[in-house]
């Protein structure tokens, strides 16, 4: 008996949960954005740390998938470390992932997370193990 699990339902996940939204990747970029809700917030009213590198792992994780599953490769967060700059109070917080280093084990990626004014709010560094299943 495998104890190996189907896929979660994308309804179910953390991403949906946050109302993350991959807005497009290309070539080494990919873009995505939370729009500000409650559930995103600290009690202060500010974003959440942790909604921000929720974006950055997700765009990050994607970003290695689309660049390994056709080799039949898993991508999945390694490591993850994080500068917060300003806070975020309104509109959107969006994320721009760039990859640095596409190794053959893992790959290293920036990100920046900006308000809607395009003011710097976080960077973050990522990396992303990329595996065979199983």
């Amino acid at each position: 008996m495998s104890t190996r699990q189907s896929p979660t339902p994308p309804e179910r996940t953390l991403n949906d949960a946050l109302g993350i939204e991959i807005d497009g990747a290309e070539g080494d970029e990919v873009r995505g954005h939370i729009p500000l809700s409650d559930r995103i917030l600290q009690p202060y009213g500010l974003v959440h740390g942790g909604a921000m590198l929720s974006l950055a792992e997700t765009l990050t994780s994607y970003g290695t998938w689309a660049g390994v599953q056709a080799e039949g490769k898993l991508a999945m967060g390694q490591e993850i470390s994080a500068s917060l700059i300003r806070p975020i109070t309104s509109g959107n917080v969006n994320g721009l992932a760039t990859v640095r280093r596409r190794g053959r084990t893992a790959w290293v990626w920036e990100v920046e997370i900006t308000d809607d004014e395009g003011r710097l709010c976080a960077l973050v560094r990522a990396t992303i193990a990329v595996r065979a299943p199983g």
